[in-house]
């Protein structure tokens, strides 16, 4: 099953592909911008609001723990979207491409 250089170029320079490429990159690229945001958010908040996050909120605990925890909870729920965007989405167009050079 293998696929000629002639029809790999074909691949690449179509509107499908190209398309493809766009659609997953803008996604990805949308999804590190957020996470950026948030990681230097929090970089900042302790660089200038150092006693907003040492609100005591129990004994032992600062505010800066449960917000810090959150945004790790944060990433893995941004890679649980991206996850489920690439399986619905992006593997099903990848599936319909790949069936589409088989067959010519």
């Amino acid at each position: 099953m293998s696929v000629s250089a002639e029809r790999v170029r074909d691949i690449i320079e179509s509107e499908k592909f190209k398309n493809l490429v766009k659609k997953r990159l803008k996604f990805s690229i949308t999804l590190t911008i957020i996470i950026l945001a948030v990681y230097f958010g929090f970089i900042l908040s302790i660089a200038f609001y150092k006693e907003f996050l040492s609100i005591k909120i129990g004994e032992h605990i600062t505010l800066g723990l449960p917000i810090g925890i959150g945004i790790i909870i944060f990433a893995w729920l941004l890679t649980g979207v991206y996850t489920r965007w690439a399986n619905k989405d992006y593997d099903k167009a990848v599936r319909e491409l790949r069936n589409e050079v088989l067959k010519n």
